[in-house]
């Protein structure tokens, strides 16, 4: 799923609602028994939080994708170990979800 959406994400003009979908099913996962564990938080925000280096950014997106991806890549980790600074920063993966259904 990770790799869903960095594909939409290296696209040049950007397919918007393909990349809404992608992190809908991406943030979905997150949120599911099987999916909402601290390695897969962790792992999914080290990804975007190391977006230069994984050869992707969101430098070409709207400002209303750029401040979600930004969270995945700085606060999601924090959703097992220390979930009221998740929730502090609209950052857990339900809240992820619910912003990323209001674009």
């Amino acid at each position: 799923m990770i790799n869903d959406v960095k594909g939409l994400l290296i696209e040049k003009p950007a397919n918007l609602a393909a990349l809404k979908l992608s992190l809908e099913n991406l943030l979905l996962f997150l949120t599911t028994p099987a999916g909402r564990t601290d390695q897969n938080c962790r792992e999914t925000d080290l990804f975007f939080c190391l977006s230069d280096e994984n050869g992707f950014n969101w430098d070409h997106l709207p400002e209303e994708f750029q401040l979600i991806l930004d969270d995945i890549g700085m606060g999601l980790h924090d959703t097992i170990k220390a979930p009221d600074i998740a929730k502090n920063y609209e950052s857990t993966p339900e809240q992820l979800l619910k912003r990323v259904k209001m674009l």
